[in-house]
């Protein structure tokens, strides 16, 4: 049974729904140690007030907010309860939107939000009627010491809360590129979308994983053995002198690998299936 990390009530409108919060990511990184190389003990990290030099006791650390430089304002955990006032515990939906509508580049983490218990009932009606309406819902929750806005939609039966960043947290593109209109080659630009064409496929999750992950381990195996390793040389990639010829090449090389990938060939008959529909239904109209 997977431990709860969060518990409160899911409001809309007058229904109130009480649930339980589970994180929905379980991460595999490389948990990676700093050690002193002379005899391989872990690296500890004391607490010390920068203006005495000495070590603070966990009772003698407190939180505070920095009106001005050298001016603090110490909260507790009372002052952070006070902030959250109606929102504590409450995640309070907004409205409903069509979830195409919401640019993934605002969601940050996902949580599996299930029934506690007794509300099985409310749980289950909440959960019938997102499906039916085909929407997510936009709610407002307190998180963390910080109000968060997320996302609330149906995956498998469950419902899950997409935690999503404020629209002034996300940066401007301006800058990124350059502002001079580039010109692309009308022969340049049909070779590319078929490279794009060549590598359409569907997709599955599950044919992924963390290959650098594994070879790291492989590194770890190789040391512990007593094994030299050898990091390849570093390869400089260029932007091709020849864009054009690129693209062909690359197209030709994809040719022969999608011959072995049924898959790959389907999606991309698939996909020009319907790139022919929709331009049949352009001239009709």
């Amino acid at each position: 049974m997977p431990r709860a990390i969060w518990s409160g009530s899911i409001t809309f409108g007058l229904v109130n729904a009480p649930v339980k919060m589970y994180s929905a990511i379980d991460e595999h990184d490389l948990e990676l140690h700093l050690v002193h190389e002379k005899d391989g003990s872990r690296i500890g990290y004391e607490k010390v007030c920068k203006k005495e030099g000495k070590k603070v006791p966990a009772d003698e650390i407190v939180k505070a907010y920095e009106v001005k430089e050298g001016e603090v304002v110490y909260l507790t955990d009372e002052d952070f309860r006070a902030a959250e006032q109606e929102s504590y515990r409450t995640i309070e939906v907004v409205e409903f939107v069509p979830h195409e509508e919401i640019d993934p580049i605002v969601f940050q983490r996902t949580y599996y939000l299930g029934p506690a218990e007794g509300a099985e009932k409310v749980y289950a009606l909440l959960v019938k009627a997102m499906e039916a309406s085909g929407l997510s819902a936009i709610a407002r929750y307190v998180f963390h010491d910080k109000q968060q806005l997320g996302t609330l939609r149906v995956r498998d039966g469950v419902i899950t809360l997409e935690s999503m960043y404020f629209a002034d947290e996300i940066r401007p593109t301006k800058g990124i590129v350059p502002s001079k209109r580039v010109r692309v080659d009308k022969s340049e630009l049909e070779m590319a979308e078929a490279l794009i064409e060549r590598f359409t496929s569907s997709f599955d999750h599950s044919r992924y994983e963390d290959e650098y992950r594994r070879r790291l381990l492989a590194v770890v195996k190789q040391k512990r053995k007593g094994e030299e390793v050898h990091a390849p040389p570093e390869e400089k990639r260029e932007a091709p002198p020849d864009l054009l010829e690129a693209l062909r090449a690359s197209v030709e090389a994809a040719k022969s690998s999608t011959t072995t990938n049924g898959r790959r060939k389907k999606a991309g008959r698939r996909r020009r299936t319907a790139k022919s529909t929709r331009k049949k239904a352009a001239a009709q109209r």
